[in-house]
């Protein structure tokens, strides 16, 4: 069915931008605040009120733009957008339409086939938030909706791609890869949870090989990189079964439903003259110095797709651990904070990806930044590891005090003796035991199975409590082994 039809995706991205204060007042844009306390007559649209722009908003939008290669106007402004909903206080939206901050800039992803895809940016512009509804039930029973408007007026920066997604893999694919960009650049925390990061999708299908568009959905509600790919999975089966029975699709906003794994009719797309945008009478048009613009470009930090390239350049990791320390800026610069305490590269990325990483969300920055086990005390763990003052075994041990503790790996190791067991004395006092405890093994080995002696191994580091040196044992047991075939 599907090799019928050639799909077409460009997404929307709207990024709450981490400044202290509003688009156009100083209230402040804290997460969690009781409701309706971070408001004042600005940002509730009271009569004879006058906006103000943010700079930092301005110098945040113009950051993202250059990291996304885009064409920075030296002159836009803001517009007014008319559309009534009760959690919009003006009943209007200071938002840009036809002078956009930024236009013409491209984001390249990379594909689990292992190739890469240059997507377009069509536009990236500026405008505020509005409130939120709180239903009382779900919003078809509700009997009534609460309205806060702490978010009314928190600055959010659109982003608009150009319809050259070609699957909802690569949907999500961009959508991680934006994600990242913008954490990098410290002008968003990317929390799609709590709102800060909002995805919709633009959709359509067309019959394989043909130049004009079909009729485009929009679907709204994805609150995951998850949930942007199953709703477009769905709405891509949904469509096309469609097509199949010569059903017209008809152009509307539907909202996915995570639950019940659908997408449902919300209502009627509306086109551009629907809004009847106009320029905002209450703010002069915006004129950007071209030094401080460049002044914003040198400051640009080193973004994801750079420091995979080098993390696999200087420090010699596949592709792979590359791409995931690089996920998050705040996992890449743990990584490399440890990687210059102690130079072995390919063991702490093994460290971070399994051990570190199942206790945090590698896009969680706040809880890597404040992990117990700082970078030095990792770099420490390996380090004991590789001169063999601790074995991998004790090492696991070792990681789970310290995360528990928050001690250094040289204390923790100290008091409770952990110490790795490298003399040989002592050793061969445990192997003789083994061997004498196993004369099954012992009888293996002289008929030629000499992965018997894997088992006295194991016996002789269960007895030492893991403690005993690996390499010392497996040697040891082989000579003891052989000395007693050749009786």
């Amino acid at each position: 069915m599907m090799a019928n039809y050639d799909v077409v995706i460009g997404l929307e991205v709207h990024a709450q931008l981490t400044t202290r204060s509003k688009m156009f007042c100083g209230c402040a844009t804290t997460f969690g605040a009781p409701p309706n306390t971070q408001t004042c007559p600005v940002c509730q649209g009271m009569p004879g009120t006058l906006p103000v722009i943010n700079r930092r908003a301005i110098e945040y939008g113009v950051r993202t733009a250059l990291a996304f290669e885009c064409r920075v106007n030296a002159a836009c402004r803001f517009a007014r957008k008319h559309y009534y909903y009760p959690d919009m206080p003006k009943n209007f939206q200071i938002s840009q339409y036809e002078e956009p901050l930024a236009e013409h800039g491209a984001l390249e992803i990379d594909l689990a086939d292992g190739h890469s895809r240059r997507i377009g940016i069509e536009r990236l512009h500026l405008e505020e938030d509005v409130g939120k509804l709180v239903h009382e039930g779900t919003l078809e029973t509700a009997q009534s909706s609460l309205v806060d408007f702490n978010r009314a007026g928190v600055p959010l920066m659109e982003t608009v791609s150009k319809p050259e997604l070609r699957s909802p893999e690569e949907a999500a694919a961009y959508l991680r890869a934006f994600r990242a960009v913008l954490v990098y650049l410290g002008v968003c925390d990317g929390n799609m949870e709590e709102g800060s990061l909002r995805c919709d999708a633009n959709i359509s299908l067309k019959p394989a090989g043909a130049a004009e568009l079909g009729t485009k959905v929009e679907i709204k509600n994805m609150n995951s990189f998850r949930n942007v790919q199953r709703a477009l999975e769905f709405e891509v089966k949904r469509q096309a079964e469609a097509l199949d029975r010569g059903e017209r699709i008809v152009q509307e906003t539907r909202l996915w439903d995570a639950d019940r794994g659908y997408t449902r009719s919300m209502r009627s797309k509306e086109f551009a003259h629907d809004y009847r945008y106009f320029p905002e009478p209450d703010l002069v048009p915006l004129k950007l110095d071209t030094t401080w613009i460049e002044q914003i470009r040198t400051a640009l930090p080193e973004l994801p797709r750079a420091r995979r390239q080098r993390f696999v350049a200087a420090y010699g990791l596949p592709v792979y651990d590359a791409t995931l320390l690089t996920q998050s800026r705040a996992l890449a610069d743990y990584y490399e904070k440890a990687v210059g305490v102690h130079n072995n590269p390919k063991a702490l990325s093994n460290w971070v990806m399994t051990d570190l990483l199942r206790e945090v969300d590698v896009d969680d920055e706040a809880a890597i930044a404040q992990l117990r086990i700082p970078p030095a005390n990792l770099a420490q763990l390996v380090t004991f590891i590789d001169n063999g003052t601790i074995s991998g075994k004790i090492a696991k041990d070792v990681f789970t005090e310290m995360l528990r503790s928050g001690d250094t790996c040289e204390s923790i190791v100290r008091v409770k003796g952990w110490t790795q067991v490298a003399d040989a004395g002592a050793l061969a006092g445990m192997v003789a035991t083994a061997i004498a405890a196993n004369p099954r093994a012992v009888e293996d080995y002289r008929k030629g199975k000499t992965a018997a002696g894997k088992a006295i191994v194991g016996q002789v580091m269960k007895a030492s409590g893991g403690r005993a040196n690996p390499a010392m044992v497996t040697k040891l047991v082989e000579e003891a082994l052989e000395k007693l075939t050749k009786r």
